[in-house]
């Protein structure tokens, strides 16, 4: 009897021991699944299809998407910060035609190209934006000097340009953001306006970028030039912490992009964060419920771009189309524009 007990506990102890090191296995090969850094981006989301963007237009843009997703990705590949990533890779497509956002801007009712951008710091929950600039040729990197060099975290318009030109950023004649094309979009706005064919307003997309870096830390930042033909001073989401942009290093980043009224209605970057929080969401089940179901139900369009603290990332969007792409180390950049690819 005694020599039985004697085995039943020998094989009780090694079976413990086996399911030990099998679960410190386990832990460490999902711990070993967390890449080094993670870099997203996206370029505006809406009606885009295959009939409205022509192959050789679509390899523009995928290019400029890989080249953007290139730079970023190189300084959190040589241990930069997500900061540095983030306000990197949107300079790049705030200088490039194809999105609305620094040159290639849509135009205001007032023909007048009127910029808006934020960007926010995961590590210290930090925020700046600036809003309704027209002489900023960066306007994230604008918003990072609000963020880092003042005491607030919004400026707008004049404001915002004698706080930039102090901080030695690049200031340009309004001239510098004006494209043909956005000229010409302008122009149709207005007669379909006076035609009452369509909304006063279209929504022509956003850039924002979110990235982590090899330290752990998250940040996100949004850069737009908002609605053609928009009025009053409009104000869109992009540069509003909690509805355009967020970071926050113990949950996700996120950038948005759509019809900015309902993401600041449903404080839609916020949103997605505070659901993996409170209600223990994954950054995929928090990001598909704000996108697909919120927003849809209220006929709210657009997407996001997100990456959680675990370098998981997520890009849905309820429109035709979304601009966007991703890296992680030891691949090339991924880009898309299309549903299916």
């Amino acid at each position: 009897m005694k020599i039985k007990m004697l085995l039943f506990l020998a094989i009780l102890t090694l079976g413990m021991v086996s399911c030990k090191n099998q679960a410190s296995q386990e832990k460490s090969e999902v711990a070993n699944e967390k890449p080094d850094w993670v870099i997203v981006i996206h370029g505006g989301a809406g009606n885009i299809t295959p009939e409205r963007i022509p192959p050789e237009k679509e390899a523009e843009y995928k290019v400029k998407l890989a080249e953007a997703l290139d730079a970023g990705a190189a300084i959190l590949d040589n241990g930069g910060s997500s900061l540095d990533a983030v306000e990197v890779a949107i300079n790049i497509m705030e200088d490039c035609p194809l999105f609305n956002a620094g040159k290639g801007a849509v135009f205001s009712a007032d023909g007048i190209n009127e910029l808006d951008a934020s960007i926010m710091d995961g590590r210290t929950m930090n925020a700046g934006a600036v809003a309704g600039v027209t002489t900023i040729r960066h306007p994230i990197s604008a918003a990072r000097k609000v963020m880092e060099e003042s005491a607030h975290v919004m400026l707008v318009k004049d404001g915002a340009e004698q706080f930039a030109l102090g901080q030695g950023i690049e200031i340009v004649d309004p001239s510098w953001f004006y494209t043909e094309k956005r000229w010409q979009s302008l122009q149709k706005a207005k007669q379909r306006e006076a035609e009452k064919k369509a909304d006063l307003t279209k929504k022509s997309g956003t850039v924002g970028c979110v990235a982590l870096d090899k330290h752990g830390n998250l940040a996100a930042g949004t850069s737009t030039g908002g609605m053609t033909n928009k009025k009053y001073g409009r104000i869109g989401d992009s540069p509003i912490i909690g509805a355009g942009t967020y970071a926050n290093n113990n949950s996700c980043a996120v950038s948005a992009t759509g019809h900015g009224e309902y993401f600041i209605r449903n404080v839609v970057a916020y949103d997605i964060s505070a659901r993996m929080l409170y209600a223990n969401m994954t950054l995929n089940e928090a990001s598909n419920e704000v996108i697909n179901h919120v927003l849809k139900e209220q006929n709210g369009s657009g997407g996001i771009i997100a990456i959680d603290n675990k370098g998981n990332i997520a890009m849905p969007f309820n429109t035709a189309g979304m601009f966007r792409g991703y890296m992680k180390p030891g691949t090339e950049a991924e880009v898309f524009i299309f549903k299916d690819k």
